[in-house]
């Protein structure tokens, strides 16, 4: 069977499964050894910068190689092909954000979010909630869906994963506080560059697109793109971000709480339509769509690069 195949296998098990809760999962083994590198690497004498770069190169060496041999079995392949996907799951975690504020338990939704985010949740009201909710969602279009898929396709299983370690180092490591800002200065940029592709083609192509089929405001998602996708700190994070809030209207962005301190954040769409709980599950549906329209995307450039008849 052709890795195409397998990538395509792989989706559509997403989709009707999620993630696999009740069987371990490679991302938790890479955590634990980034953990554990991490403690060695952090401990040495030398410079912070020099051994975050070694302990990144290492974790990352260690991925590829595991995958590689893992690779050699066709079953394994699939099921960690399917693993590193998450589109289910990422609608299935801000679902529960969605249905909390239907029922009314603004506790509860703060709560949800708190376990997606790493801004404060615990003083947030209703608008707020969407808001972080919906931001969550339309950055993790990179993250969890195009840019697995796009590496899938580039260099299979191996690639992969080593793509979803460089995603988990950032998550991990790759924060400007005291601690990591020297450490997981590699970690960080080398997310940023990861997700460098991926994230212009998901809020230049796919997120539009994705917004012709569903009836929202696909002129305006392009609009908003070009104008505020570097409306954010990251490099990338903003470029779905502003397709999506063209696409509903809605403004995104603005002062945010991290770790007891106040970003000023800058705003990200015009304030047209009020959030409203509605605008987290017009978002599922881009994140399934956008996803699709991804995968036929790669199929056709890929197929027509290597052959469909690849591996």
């Amino acid at each position: 069977m052709n890795l195409m195949y397998k990538i395509v296998i792989a989706y559509f098990l997403d989709l009707i499964f999620g993630d696999p809760y009740s069987i371990p999962h490679p991302i938790v083994f890479i955590g634990k050894l980034i953990k554990k590198l991490e403690n060695f690497y952090y401990s040495k004498k030398i410079n912070k910068k020099i051994s975050g770069f070694l302990m990144n190169l290492s974790v990352l060496f260690i991925v590829y190689l595991i995958f590689y041999f893992v690779n050699k079995i066709q079953v394994l392949e699939i099921y960690f092909l399917y693993t590193i996907l998450a589109s289910k799951s990422l609608v299935k975690e801000t679902k529960k954000v969605y249905l909390a504020l239907k029922n009314n338990d603004i506790k509860k939704a703060r709560l949800m979010l708190s376990y997606l985010v790493s801004r404060n949740t615990e003083d947030l009201e209703e608008k707020d909630i969407i808001k972080g909710t919906v931001e969550t969602c339309s950055e993790n279009i990179t993250d969890g869906i195009i840019a697995p898929l796009f590496y899938m396709f580039i260099g299979g299983l191996p690639l992969a994963m080593t793509y979803k370690a460089i995603n988990t180092l950032d998550s991990m490591v790759g924060y400007k506080n005291e601690k990591y800002k020297d450490f997981g200065f590699f970690s960080a940029k080398l997310d940023d560059v990861a997700n460098f592709i991926p994230s212009r083609l998901s809020g230049l192509l796919f997120i539009p697109i994705s917004c012709i089929f569903l009836g929202y405001d696909f002129k305006n998602s392009i609009k908003i793109f070009f104008r505020d996708r570097k409306n954010h700190s990251s490099p990338n994070s903003a470029h779905t971000e502003s397709a999506v809030a063209g696409a509903l209207n809605i403004q995104l962005g603005g002062p945010t709480k991290y770790f007891g301190v106040v970003e000023e954040k800058k705003y990200i769409g015009d304030k047209k339509n009020e959030l409203t709980i509605k605008n987290i599950r017009d978002n599922h549906k881009i994140i399934y769509l956008s996803g699709f329209i991804g995968l036929i995307f790669f199929v056709l450039v890929f197929g027509g690069i290597y052959g469909f008849t690849w591996r």
